[in-house]
Order: structure tokens, then sequence, then C-alpha cells
């Protein structure tokens, strides 16, 4: 009878074994797996219930208000006109992709890693040059409609068409995506820069066929649009406030990697054109959640009644996250900034040290790098590896390139090292401009002048004295300040001479890149290439960052990058910290761990109810 029964659990587990062995391999002849990572093994396995950093328990329901922190594509911080933030046009609003579902999801806890959202699995074909995916049964869109190979086919084709910039570039190299069957999906690439495209297209927003067949995707438009995600678009008041709602119903909140995530009933993201007066709406309780990017208020600000008798709390968190690249970008595509002396003397004007002190409170470190805060930040003399990269480029680059890595200026702490201005006066003098009657002239007997556009009065305690040190040098510099729209549209358009602005990289750095900084983009509207860097030294270090097949490969082409980038005085960086300040109106509950690599405020904090109930009294 054992013998029996053994035979039979081994016929059953042939049964089942064979045809699973028969579909693990996908169209493209790759294996098909719960998620993908560029490099190494996935930390969760094929049966995991919840991400480590979320709380499954945590209450669904209750308000999260907060202002806009972090931009994505066309979205500004101080108004909207559009829900629409998918193209160019428009000042898109935030909170819209939690509108839209995508293939896959990142897990915060690892650099690369991503796992089935839309999609149960995945297969990048041996050769990379392909991946598929398969989707889950059950997904769907708000108005019941089923998501289709037919809606993610029909996303590709036209986010490829009619895409903001960025996206055209990021999937630039992507050529096609074919059905593959009723569930399954094939996006087929060209070219060899193809490491990172199958988790460039895990994250496009899927967008359903038959809603933009009869809407016109390219416009500007203020209608909730029809999406798959766990929120709707609630509530619109124009360049105010956006409210996203929870959706009792969607199809996705059981999934292991939604477990503990959308705990929120509402988001609602409120607009202020003034940041002094966004700071007091805080005090007012006119929203409960912010992230305190000026030091002063932080030092200072934070003494207001709520906070002295609990009700606001102060939060410090680390974030070990690249800090990005703050700092004033300059404007290479004009003339008076071409030579890389002119952009270097800039910098010697700025005193951080004394800005420090006197405006921050000590609270902030001097950026030095593009890659900040992380492993990929070129420090000292270049490694044999880097050397490798750099070496053909020898004469092409800054000889600064093959020494100790270029970092700004340390001075005196007096707002006016005149070392250091002496220095900018001797580099304006090699560049060919010349001081006379205290205006730095070039051989035509043109004033160089620097205009800062801003939208915000908000960096004018910073300006200036970094103008008044400028004037020092014989430059004629001022500030433009211009309302956000205006804002917006002359960014796109790099009609300015110096901006400031922050871009965040990460901690995977792949394609991305060209936006920021490759020659392709320099001159293309709306693209993130504020300084116009059109170097082929830059361009070809980035194909080496695409290129790299181990963690150490990826760390030591973007130390060589940086080092190109910061030899050529593309930016004056600024500064950061490696931490998230928070203020809170004590009613929220979050995780007991952090995730590494977010915040994961909106998609992991909650509502707790006791909290709530004793702020109300």
């Amino acid at each position: 009878m054992r013998a029996r029964l053994a035979a039979l659990a081994a016929t059953i587990a042939l049964a089942f074994t064979a045809p699973a062995q028969a579909e693990s391999q996908a169209p493209n002849g790759g294996e098909w797996r719960h998620g993908m990572s560029i490099f190494g093994d996935l930390k969760y396995d094929a049966g995991f219930s919840h991400f480590d950093y979320a709380n499954p328990a945590a209450p669904k329901g209750g308000e999260l208000r907060l202002i806009p922190s972090e931009a994505y594509l066309n979205q500004g911080f101080l108004t909207f006109d559009t829900l629409n933030i998918f193209v160019l046009k428009g000042s898109g609003a935030h909170g819209m992709r939690l509108t839209f579902d995508t293939l896959m999801t990142r897990a915060w806890d690892e650099p690369d890693a991503m796992y089935g959202l839309a999609a149960e699995a995945a297969a990048i074909a041996p050769d990379r040059m392909s991946v598929a995916f398969r989707l889950r049964e059950g997904a769907r869109f708000y108005d019941g409609s089923p998501v289709t190979v037919d809606d993610v086919v029909f996303t590709f084709d036209l986010l490829k068409e009619k895409g903001h910039p960025l996206l055209t570039t990021a999937i630039r190299d992507v050529v096609s995506a074919e059905a593959a069957g009723d569930r399954t999906v094939v996006y087929r690439f060209q070219g060899d820069l193809v490491r990172d495209l199958p988790f460039t297209v895990a994250e496009l927003p899927i967008l359903s066929k038959a809603y933009y067949s009869d809407h016109d995707f390219s416009a500007s438009s203020l209608e909730p649009p029809l999406g798959s995600g766990p929120y709707r678009v609630d509530d619109v008041q124009q360049g105010r406030s956006i409210t996203h709602r929870l959706d009792p119903d969607y199809w996705g909140r059981d999934l292991p990697v939604n477990r503990g995530r959308f705990n929120f009933g509402t988001v609602r993201f409120e607009y202020f054109r003034d940041r002094t007066a966004a700071f007091e709406a805080f005090k007012s309780g006119e929203y409960t959640f912010r992230e305190e990017f000026t030091s002063r208020f932080w030092a200072t600000k934070y003494e207001f009644p709520a906070v002295t008798d609990g009700r606001v709390v102060k939060l410090t968190t680390p974030d070990n996250r690249p800090s990005g690249t703050q700092g004033w970008f300059i404007n290479t595509r004009k003339a008076k900034f071409a030579d890389p002396r002119v952009r270097q003397a800039l910098g010697y004007a700025f005193d951080f040290e004394w800005t420090n002190r006197l405006h921050f409170h000590d609270l902030y470190t001097r950026t030095q790098s593009y890659f900040e805060n992380s492993d990929m930040k070129a420090e000292g003399s270049p490694s044999e590896a880097e050397l490798a990269l750099l070496e053909p480029f020898r004469g092409q680059v800054p000889d600064e390139v093959f020494t100790e890595a270029w970092v700004p200026p340390v001075s005196n702490g007096s707002g006016q090292d005149r070392r250091m201005l002496k220095r900018g006066r001797d580099l304006l003098a090699e560049a060919g401009w010349v001081v006379s009657d205290g205006k730095a002239r070039n051989a035509a007997g043109e004033v160089l002048t620097i205009e800062f556009l801003s939208d915000t009065p908000t960096f004018e305690r910073v300006l200036q004295p970094f103008i008044k040190n400028l004037g020092l040098l014989g430059i004629d510099a001022s500030i433009r300040q211009v309302d956000a729209a205006q804002f917006e549209e002359r960014l796109k358009d790099f009609d300015f001479d110096i901006i400031i602005r922050r871009f965040s990289m990460r901690e995977t750095p792949g394609v991305e890149l060209r936006a920021f900084m490759g020659s392709e983009t320099a001159d293309q509207p709306g693209s993130r290439n504020l300084a116009g860097i059109a170097n082929p030294a830059v361009d070809a270090l980035i194909d080496r960052v695409v290129h790299a097949t181990t963690r150490q490969e990826l760390v030591t082409a973007t130390r060589a990058l940086d080092r190109v980038l910061r030899a050529n005085h593309y930016w004056i960086p600024q500064w950061y910290k490696g931490e998230h300040n928070l203020a809170v109106w004590d009613k929220f509950g979050w995780p007991e761990v952090k995730p590494k690599y977010h915040r994961g405020v909106i998609r992991l904090w909650w509502v707790d109810p006791e909290k709530e109930a004793r702020l109300n009294q």
C-alpha cells in the first residue's frame, strides 16, 4: 500500500511539474521569474507575502495632506494646469502616478530590483535583447474593463510617438512592443545599451487604449483620466489643490507588493506660490505632513504652540540615496559660458562656509559630486580601473581629470574671501575677460552679465551675497523672478543664464543619464540637460555606466564620469543633507523598518485612529 501511494504521489507530481517546466520558458527564450534584478539575486522569493518594510496590518482610511516636493516629468511645485503628466505641455498635477499601475514595481530595500504588479512574471532573453511580461488575470481599469496586452502595446506606441521627451529618450532603443498571446507582451531592443531597458518599460504607466482612442493624449486636460491604480482623482481645484481617493475596489490591493501599502483614504496636495505662506499654512493645520528643506526654518521656526505642546512632532530619518545634483546650472549653450574657466571662476564667488554658518546653522555639507552620498562618488586620484576608462580621452578632457577629483574651494568663512576672489578674477582673465572700469569685458568690450532665473524669493538671501561677490569680479549679475508658468516655459526652452535645480540620481544609474547630461538631449526642449552638456567623453562614459554587468563595473564607470563632469564645471554645486527632516501633525503611524532607498510616506504610512482622536480632542 505504501509503495502504491508513493507511486501515485510521483505520478501526480509529474502531472503538475511537466506543464510548469514547459511554461517556465517565455516566447523570447527567457525564464519566467516573479521579479527582475540588474545585478545579483532577488531578496524576495516567489512566495513572499509582503515587503519587509510594509505593515500589512496598517489600518486603511484617513487623510494625508502635503505640498509637492519631488517632481516627475512635467510636474511643477507652485501650481498646475493639467492632469496629463506624460507629455511636455502644461504644468502637471502631483500624485497622478497613483492613478496608473505599471507592469512591475520597485523594492525600496534593494538598489535595483522589481517585482510583479500588473505583470505576474517577467523573462529577460538570454541575449538581453528583449523582455517578456505575463499579465495577471484580474487586472482592470476603473470602469471594470480588463488590462490587456493591447493596452500595454498601445501605451508603448503612444508614449514613443507623443510622450514627454524624458520618456521618449528613455525608450529610444526599445524597437517595439508586441503581443505574444492573450496575456504576454514582448518588448524588443536595439543597440548595445540595453541593460536597463527591461526596467524602464516595466515602469511605464499602463494606459487604456479605449479611453485614449477617444481622448487627445497630447492635450492638456483637467478631466480625471481612466486608470487602474490604487487612487482615483477625486477633487481638482486648479492651481490650488488636488485630492486623490483610495479606490475601495482596487484590483491589486491584496498583491504581495501592495500589502501594507496605500493606506490613506485620501491624499491631498496643496499648492502655495510662496514658501513662507506654505509654512504658515502648515502651522495652522491646513496640511499635515511637511518635509523641511529650508535649514533656517528647521533650526528656528519650529517653536510654535503645536510643536511645544506635542501636536506636531519633528522627525529626522536617514536618507541613504544618492543626494542628487543640487546647484546652479550654467547654460553652456550661451557663448559667454562656453569656456570652462569662466564657469569655474563663478564658483569662486560663492562662499559656502559663510552661507552655511549665517543662513543654514551649519546643518548642511557642501556637495562635491554628481553622485554625492554614495559609493559612486569620485574621490582622490583615479584608480587603475578608472584610468583605463579615462585614458582614451587624454587631451580631450581637462588634465585635472587624471589627478585629484575636483572639489569646490573652501573659504575662510568671511563671506568675501580675497584669495578665492583673486583666483576667480585670474581665471576670467585667462579666458579673455579683463576688468576695466570695474567691469569684466571681453575683447569686443562687452560686459559679462549673468541673470539668475527664479520663481521664488526663497533663495534671494543666498543669491544676494553671491551676486555681490560676482560684482567684485567685474560681473554684472542680477535676479530675474518670474511667475511659475513663465518659469516652466523658460526652463523647457533653456531661456536662462543660470538656474537652481536639484536632480536625484538612482541607486543604479543607467540610460536616464542621457537625459541629464547626454549630447542628444542638450538641445531637446524639456530635457533635464539644463547645462547643455554635449561632450563626447561624457557620452562614452555614460555608455560604460549603462554597459556595466557588475556593481563594481558600474561604480568604476560612474566615478570616471563624475571626474569629467566636475572638471568641466557645468554647475556650481550647493549643499546636501544625508537625512530627511520631517514635521507631522501627530496622527500618523509608520513601519518600524524604513526602506533604505525611499522615504515611503505616501505609500507606507497610515492614520493611527488613537493618535487622531487625541489630536482632535
